[in-house]
């Protein structure tokens, strides 16, 4: 708890710095758009994340100082500080974004699995989609998260169709995309929706075999140089 609330005060401290950077509405968009895939929806968010890309290139160059690294050529190392310092928050942001979509794609299929049942068992998709939501908090935090933001959109009134393209639009993983159309066809035609989600988990652990097969296939390709 300490911890957590050291990492708040900083960024308490950081926010005032982002006044500093002149933004247009468009990058503040895009920006939103990118945090909530990271999984920060604070409204603060946004505010501290343009403050450490203010707050990054002055501790660069502060550090560069004392130092005395920026003897040596100073207009170089201070240039280098301030546009690294500057694009830091955007790569560690990307990383943040990779991972938890990486999450959300090996986690699906064991929530299908579990839709799967609630609806063979009687109920709704959007009760299965609740269910689910509570069950998996532990084991598939990220996932259970965005169908929990979706479970609620619903219950405000939002048409289901339109709540799961949301839910796609909001993490821009691949597999959701996919799991949407499937989702939305299905509603359409009047198909079973737990037979469609069957077959869309079958194929979404076929492509996970092969893609480990791809990776170990590479290997040997990979181990000609250094050997």
């Amino acid at each position: 708890e300490s911890i957590k609330e050291s990492g708040l005060s900083i960024g308490g401290m950081v926010e005032h710095f982002e006044h500093v950077l002149p933004k247009s509405q468009a990058e503040i968009s895009v920006a939103m758009q990118r945090l909530t895939r990271a999984g920060y929806r604070n409204e603060s968010a946004v505010r501290i994340f343009y403050g450490y890309k203010v707050f990054i290139p002055l501790l660069l160059c502060a550090l560069a100082l004392l130092s005395g690294v920026a003897k040596f050529s100073p207009f170089f190392i201070y240039a280098s500080c301030l546009g690294l310092g500057f694009l830091v928050p955007d790569f560690w942001l990307g990383r943040k974004i990779k991972t938890r979509q990486k999450k959300m794609e090996r986690g699906l299929p064991e929530v299908l699995d579990l839709l799967i049942i609630c609806i063979e068992a009687g109920l709704s998709l959007d009760q299965a989609t609740a269910r689910t939501a509570e069950e998996l908090q532990k084991a598939q935090p990220e996932l259970c998260d965005e169908f929990g933001i979706l479970v609620r959109e619903q219950r405000a009134g939002r048409v289901r169709s339109e709540a799961w393209k949301h839910l796609a639009e909001r993490t821009g993983v691949e597999s959701l995309r996919n799991l949407v159309s499937v989702l939305v066809q299905s509603e359409q035609f009047g198909t079973s929706v737990a037979k469609t989600l069957r077959v869309h988990s079958d194929t979404l652990r076929t492509k996970r075999i092969q893609q480990v097969e791809e990776m170990a296939a590479k290997t040997s390709v990979k181990l000609v140089f250094p050997l």
